[in-house]
């Protein structure tokens, strides 16, 4: 048996929605749900002191060979986005709001498969706007709500935990107090998971 455990993410990150889908997956086959924790890359890398990949040309060209590495290897559909690399800011904001309205599930599937599996422009306003639409929401409202100060601070408080647990990037899965960086330790977590 498998227990839960918690998988901290940004939407940012190609290889979070690569982990993200497995998770789906391994939630449907035992009968649980995972712990997802947003986080914001670009402060958790400012806290760490690292350089995203998006900003070191070799690293981002072998990235996108290495990601649809991974989706043939997952048969996952991803195609890497072209607007590349995507501010997620106040998408990541949106979590914690839809996590507090308890739609947060629909939303961060929808958002990822929006970004790495349709190829859309979230960093364009305008396309956001109609996006949050098709979501049954009020794209006023809900920016408005992303923008508020206490939810900016609920997520300067959990990139700031994550950076204290250890955690350096996205993806990173937490079982028993033991941090694995990247969503090729999956199986390392699962293992964990198990005992």
């Amino acid at each position: 048996m498998i227990k839960s455990f918690q998988f901290y993410f940004d939407f940012a990150s190609p290889y979070s929605f690569l982990a993200h889908k497995q998770i789906r997956k391994i939630e449907k086959e035992n009968s649980i749900q995972m712990k997802y924790m947003p986080i914001f890359l670009g402060g958790l890398f400012n806290l760490a002191g690292i350089k995203a990949n998006a900003d070191i040309p070799i690293k981002a060209k072998y990235m996108i060979k290495d990601c649809k590495l991974w989706a043939e290897k997952y048969n996952i559909v991803f195609k890497f986005n072209n607007y590349f690399p995507i501010k997620t800011l106040n998408l990541m904001r949106g979590v914690i709001v839809a996590e507090k309205k308890n739609f947060i599930k629909i939303f961060i599937d929808k958002v990822f498969d929006a970004i790495w599996k349709d190829g859309i422009n979230l960093n364009d306003d305008k396309i956001v706007e109609k996006f949050l639409k098709n979501l049954d929401l009020d794209p006023q409202v809900f920016i408005m709500e992303s923008a508020n100060v206490e939810i900016k601070d609920e997520l300067k408080k959990r990139t700031s935990e994550a950076y204290n647990l250890g955690i350096f990037g996205a993806p990173t899965f937490v079982v028993n107090s033991k941090v694995f960086w990247g969503q090729d330790r999956l199986d390392f977590a699962l293992n964990e998971a198990k005992k």
